[in-house]
Order: C-alpha cells, then structure tokens, then sequence
C-alpha cells in the first residue's frame, strides 16, 4: 500500500474512531496513534486491525 493511501486510511480511522479533525491527525507522531489504536484493539503493533477488532471499535465508538 502507498504512503497517501495509507496515511488517507489512517486519517480516516482517527477520524471516526478518535474523532480527530484532520489538523490533529497530521500533528500526532506515528508513534502516538499507534499506541492509541493499540489501547483501543488491544494488539500489538505488530498485527494488522481485524475486521472484528475495527467492527468492535465502530460499536464503541459510534458516529453520531
């Protein structure tokens, strides 16, 4: 996957899962988002968002 697509789906999960606007998205270090999503899932870095684990944060954290 390229960096824009990446850096575009990742944006786009803060967005919705962390309610980040995309000024605070580009602020954050790579390291701080990871160790959020990892809080959030529960996994390490060093495994990929589930389908499951993505399905349970969108039930958490519902857009509204």
């Amino acid at each position: 996957m390229s960096f824009s697509a990446s850096a575009a789906r990742l944006s786009g999960l803060a967005g919705v899962v962390l309610g980040w606007r995309p000024a605070e998205f580009w602020a954050a270090t790579p390291e701080e988002l990871a160790a959020l999503m990892g809080a959030l899932t529960r996994e390490t870095r060093d495994q990929p968002v589930t389908s499951a684990a993505l399905q349970q944060m969108q039930e958490h954290f519902p857009d509204g």
